[in-house]
């Protein structure tokens, strides 16, 4: 199984970011995904989770009503849409696949001015 994850890099407060995560090796649909992220010295914190046919999306708070998680299972990807971006958003963006967890390379988000 292998996760890779892109469209990461530096943006300005309030701008956006697109991630996208490639799925290989696994039967997609079958597949709950998640983003993560992680900043140096904390743990790993959840982000966003969508059930394997898409129906189902589920946001942590600190991200709900700014962030959108989608899914193509034609494609094997998922996708992160990042609207009005806050500096506290910068951290490794991390894919996830369950059950069990693969984990993707991670990609860095930066919101700086």
């Amino acid at each position: 199984v292998q996760l890779v994850e892109s469209g990461g890099g530096l943006v300005q407060p309030g701008g956006s970011l697109r991630l996208s995560c490639t799925a290989s090796g696994l039967t997609f649909s079958r597949y709950t995904m998640s983003w993560y992220r992680q900043v140096p010295g904390n743990e790993r914190e959840w982000v966003a989770r969508i059930s394997g046919a898409g129906g189902r999306t589920y946001y942590a708070d600190s991200v709900k009503g700014r962030f959108t998680i989608s899914r193509d299972n034609t494609k094997n990807m998922v996708y992160l849409q990042m609207n009005s971006l806050k500096p506290e958003d910068t951290a490794v963006y991390y894919c996830n696949a369950a059950p069990p967890n693969y984990w993707g390379q991670g990609t860095q988000v930066t919101v700086s001015s």
